[in-house]
């Protein structure tokens, strides 16, 4: 881990250590969690000020490498998760933070990989390898919406949390960007396809919104020594 600076470090940590220091969270600092190869998930304890970061936890929920975590605030709601973990297998576990991480439930796999999660105001977002969208509802792992949103693999989803917009590329070369909302009668989640846009002869591999409202995104691409931005006008 290093400065914002990128040439001071202030903390590393051995993968092939034993079992996890005991620890415990303290209100107020942050929490960094690193997905492992092993499928173990590191929490470590992030100071407001200098370099006495702990390794806290180790949460084992998966068996296969992982590829992907989302977080979002849980804003001091009980029973709310905050953090999902995705692996190589395609599965999804559902975590709320505290003095220790609780595993509130886990989403099955189908056989594919899931590269990219998202958490947006209880709803989980999963990108996967078929180029599949699923919409889970992240307290019960239900899952309410499927989209058939690539031809082939997704390698980035991104969400725009002030109006909902999710963006999804693939490595057909499309990005597309959707809007989630809840059915104010039933609940349900909704989704509506915004936009799509063809990045011509460009194996996508990252993108993302360059601001919370999803009023523009980036791009790049394995082939690419460059990041194509797109605005809306």
């Amino acid at each position: 881990m290093y400065e914002s600076n990128g040439y001071t470090m202030v903390y590393w940590h051995a993968l092939d250590s034993g079992d996890a220091s005991p620890g415990t969270f303290i209100t107020g600092v942050l929490v960094l969690a690193i997905g492992t190869w092993s499928g173990r998930v590191l929490v470590f304890d992030i100071p407001a000020k200098g370099p006495n970061i702990v390794l806290s936890e180790e949460l084992a929920g998966h068996q296969t490498p992982i590829t992907d975590i989302a977080t979002e605030p849980a804003q001091g709601q009980d029973c709310v998760a905050d953090m999902v973990t995705a692996d190589d297998s395609g599965l999804l576990c559902v975590w709320r933070s505290g003095p220790e991480f609780t595993l509130l439930t886990r989403i099955p796999g189908f056989g594919v990989p899931c590269p990219s999660v998202q958490l947006w105001q209880g709803i989980i977002a999963a990108g996967y390898g078929n180029g599949q969208v699923h919409l889970y509802e992240a307290a019960t792992g239900n899952l309410h919406v499927q989209i058939n949103a690539h031809a082939r693999a997704i390698c980035a989803l991104d969400l725009a949390p002030e109006v909902g917009k999710l963006l999804s590329a693939g490595e057909d070369t499309f990005v597309h960007i959707w809007k989630l909302s809840r059915s104010p009668e039933s609940g349900y989640i909704e989704v509506e396809h915004c936009h799509g846009e063809c990045v011509s002869d460009t194996q996508l591999c990252g993108a993302r919104f360059c601001d919370s409202s999803g009023s523009s995104f980036a791009v790049t691409g394995y082939d690419l020594a460059e990041i194509r931005r797109f605005s809306s006008v």
